[in-house]
């Protein structure tokens, strides 16, 4: 559902007026419209699962639904049009966020019965291809997601350059020793997984260490959990600075993770977290890809690729995160990214 400008000034009425009725929200929007088109608001609000309606005639109230934030539509271009001092984000890390979370359902009735229709078709893929064309066709998003995971971090490597780097150990000539080493880390991380999906069955703080030190490995980053501040480029989002904080939200981050039983919401969760909480210096959003496409594969489920991304419309629905901790637009990307993936891969 897209939001028009009223219903988004009615969402933001109930975040400081909870349980109130329709009169009382038509008096604070100062607007003059009649209770039928508001009724007609509140109704779209309500069957969206953004509002909650309770009590009868004269004593209907409304109320946002728990987490609502996490959900609400959201018009990236629009909200990105405000320059970076200006979009009234969160500044600093959430640490109510697992509580948030606790109780909710990332995924709707219709998100959920989408993926699991192409988790059906992904299963009957595979089920269907011999051996050899199926190791082909990993290899294939093993080059597509090392490509687009290290451009979406600056890489400038061609996907036709990856390639040649990947199977063949081509260096291309016009490109940094850094940036070779990045894609070679991914390959690795990725093979990693393939054959160690047990890693995942119960996540640990150690289990992101270990990723993330395969994907720095050879770039002169530290591998250890940061000990001091990071800045976020794009955002005025400062992550938590205290080495024992961190390790306390990836504790809560594992906990939250693990009570899961739905293997998307555990893929989803962890590229979020992981990329909001930042534990390392350098290397988070990829570690956090490789982490949630182990979920994804312990699973049974495609991994993804993420090869259509417009690599800003993913930092994009990352910094939207960070900054209103509204998970909307990356579910949004993740569910097209698993479409795709399955659409385009292990075909046969």
């Amino acid at each position: 559902m897209k939001l028009t400008y009223r219903q988004q000034k009615i969402i933001e009425i109930l975040k400081n007026h909870p349980n109130i009725s329709i009169s009382d929200i038509r008096k604070l929007l100062d607007e003059n419209i009649s209770t039928a088109t508001l009724n007609r608001d509140l109704a779209k609000l309500v069957e969206s699962e953004i509002l909650e309606k309770t009590g009868k005639a004269r004593a209907i109230r409304y109320k946002l639904s728990i987490g609502v934030e996490l959900f609400t539509p959201i018009d990236i271009n629009q909200y990105f049009d405000r320059e970076i001092d200006f979009r009234d984000g969160n500044k600093y890390f959430n640490n109510e966020i697992f509580s948030i979370l606790e109780n909710i359902n990332i995924f709707n009735s219709n998100e959920e019965n989408f993926l699991l229709s192409k988790q059906e078709k992904f299963r009957t893929n595979i089920k269907e291809i011999p051996p050899t064309i199926y190791n082909k066709e990993l290899e294939r998003l093993i080059i597509d997601l090392s490509w687009k995971s290290s451009q979406i971090e600056g890489n400038t490597y061609s996907l036709l350059e990856t390639e040649e780097l990947l199977t063949k150990k081509i260096e291309a000539s016009n490109k940094t020793k850094e940036e070779a080493i990045m894609l070679l880390n991914h390959k690795d991380a990725l093979n990693y997984i393939v054959n160690e999906t047990e890693i995942v069955n119960n996540l640990k703080i150690s289990t992101i260490e270990d990723i993330h030190s395969i994907l720095v490995k050879g770039l002169g980053v530290d591998r250890n959990i940061r000990t001091k501040p990071v800045g976020v480029t794009g955002t005025t989002y400062t992550p938590p600075d205290n080495e024992f904080q961190i390790i306390e939200y990836l504790q809560k981050m594992c906990t939250t993770i693990n009570s899961r039983k739905n293997g998307f919401e555990k893929a989803l969760l962890t590229i979020v977290l992981i990329s909001y909480i930042q534990p390392f210096v350098d290397g988070n959003k990829r570690t956090a890809r490789i982490i949630g496409n182990a979920f994804l594969m312990s699973d049974n489920n495609c991994p993804l690729s993420y090869r259509s991304v417009n690599s800003i419309d993913y930092k994009k629905v990352i910094l939207v995160f960070y900054e209103q901790n509204n998970i909307q637009p990356f579910k949004e990307l993740f569910i097209k990214q698993y479409k795709f993936a399955v659409d385009n891969y292990f075909l046969g």
